[in-house]
């Protein structure tokens, strides 16, 4: 082993300029930003010493159904071996709107499994990559977006991703999915050393594009890359694919390469659409370093009840910034999760352990069970880890006090806090009260017409500010209006609208 590492150092060591071509003298730009040394340790014979057992996380994932492939079996071997140095393992994330969504929280958590089982995690903003596009799963183009607008993207995305994963840091030593005695690794102390968040613009803003092709491109064959599943479908398609789009393969293999070489990272993880890009990324460090021991491993989209992917430009995204959806209506998306999905759900999105939700999946089966027990649950742990306590706390509050029927007693806080989550209109104080109700609900575009809210209110499924309105001639009185300044009209459980009066 030390003559294998001894010989490593000596092709790789950073004054061999020629890394890649001996007969072919790079450019000193591009040498400076690849300069390259492997961890000390690599250099030495490790001794065999007691270590305790490690969790292995390919396992998990497995267990689990967060494993669609991996690169090499090789893999799970080293997450088992307990004299590995801990891996480095990084998910990317394109700046392509001003928040993660549904979709993306899959690669966070399979970040977070990969922590909690003592390595070392990496979020990856696309700084640069986010001003080309990926073409993997999209059947157009993805619109072009300004410099300005790529960047305020990032500076909020590296803070919800710090925010979500320094969370996640903080309470690690959980139990894990199977056996019920394993417990986490707990040795980083420090969370800033757990996980890092990058963009990759801090690497590429310096490489000229004859830097590029010279030195990276010429490893790149056309075959390959046509080859890759994500080129092929857009081939096939009317509008067939850019340049631009069909060279992001080689951006992203580029970023596992740097990472590889000069961050010591081993692992790139990403759903299952990322395949052809994370392999271009182990293909270039095995053509130019010419040294194996880069992985990848893919996990399955999240998919709707239909097969389409949680995207944005899918439409009905479930944003993951509490800025663009809050806690409440997230909350509230898991809730509403088909029985069919519930279980699934808990096993890739939560960190409970598999036999307590195969306990929660045996009692759906039981004729005393409460339906949404299993939501609720998966809608809890969900939230927390996406929001924290403080976001849970928020959402449920507001669940109990905007439950048509509820007691609970309503706050403008509350109702103010749904207000950008469903539909809501302005109306003048005067145009408002001692106005009749049916004419208020169509005024504000609630109900389509009057005979519609009074069809409504016969049936029982009229409410305001929560309480059933059984008269079709009343009113809204001054002790209506919440705060004087909002009402709260619902249609049965799910339809709502917010009335700002001013």
């Amino acid at each position: 082993m030390a003559v294998a590492a001894a010989a490593m150092t000596v092709l790789l060591r950073p004054s061999t300029t020629h890394f890649l071509n001996p007969r072919h003298r790079l450019s000193p730009r591009f040498c400076r930003l690849c300069s390259f040394s492997l961890p000390s340790s690599a250099t030495q014979t490790l001794e065999a010493q007691p270590q305790p057992a490690i969790p292995n996380v390919v396992d998990i994932l497995r267990e689990r159904g967060l494993v669609e492939s991996i690169t090499s079996d090789n893999l799970r071997s080293v997450c088992s071996n307990p004299n590995s140095i801990p891996l480095k393992v990084y998910c990317g994330f394109d700046p392509t709107a001003e928040s993660l969504h549904l979709g993306n929280l899959i690669g966070i958590i399979v970040l977070a499994w990969f922590r909690r089982c003592g390595h070392k995690t990496i979020a990856l903003i696309g700084g640069a990559t986010g001003r080309v596009g990926d073409p993997s799963g999209k059947s157009l183009e993805r619109p072009e977006l300004d410099v300005e607008t790529i960047e305020k993207n990032c500076a909020q995305i590296r803070a919800l991703v710090h925010r979500i994963l320094h969370r996640a840091n903080t309470n690690i030593e959980l139990k894990m999915g199977s056996p019920k005695d394993e417990i986490l690794n707990s040795d980083c102390k420090d969370s800033d050393n757990c996980f890092l968040v990058v963009d990759n613009f801090d690497w590429y803003k310096e490489i000229t594009l004859l830097d590029f092709l010279r030195e990276v491109g010429r490893y790149a064959r056309v075959g390959t890359m046509m080859a890759k599943e994500s080129v092929k479908m857009r081939l096939m398609s009317e509008e067939g694919i850019s340049y631009t789009e069909f060279t992001y393969q080689l951006l992203q293999g580029y970023d596992f390469f740097y990472m590889f070489k000069n961050m010591g990272v081993n692992v790139q993880i990403g759903g299952s659409d990322q395949w052809g890009n994370i392999t271009a990324g182990t293909e270039l460090i095995r053509k130019i370093l010419q040294v194996e021991g880069a992985y990848g491993l893919t996990f399955p989209l999240l998919l709707k009840s239909d097969g389409s992917k949680f995207g944005k430009s899918e439409g009905g995204a479930i944003w993951l910034s509490p800025a663009i959806l809050s806690p409440y209506k997230f909350y509230q998306y898991f809730i509403s999760v088909p029985d069919v999905d519930v279980v699934r759900f808990l096993k890739i999105l939560t960190f409970l352990n598999l036999e307590e939700i195969q306990e929660l999946e045996e009692a759906m089966k039981k004729p005393s069970y409460v339906p949404n027990t299993t939501q609720k649950r998966l809608a809890e742990e969900v939230t927390r880890f996406v929001h924290g306590e403080e976001g849970l706390a928020e959402a449920v509050k507001a669940t109990k006090a905007l439950k048509p029927g509820s007691e609970t007693e309503l706050d403008p806080e509350t109702i103010e806090g749904i207000a950008k989550d469903v539909p809501s209109c302005c109306l003048p104080y005067d145009q408002v009260l001692n106005s009749l109700l049916v004419e208020i609900s169509v005024t504000s575009g609630f109900l389509a017409s009057k005979s519609a809210a009074r069809r409504l209110i016969k049936q029982g499924g009229f409410y305001l500010n929560n309480k059933r309105v059984d008269n079709e001639g009343k009113m809204i009185e001054e002790f209506d209006i919440v705060s004087g300044k909002l009402l709260l009209l619902s249609a049965g459980k799910k339809n709502k609208m917010v009335i700002k009066i001013s």
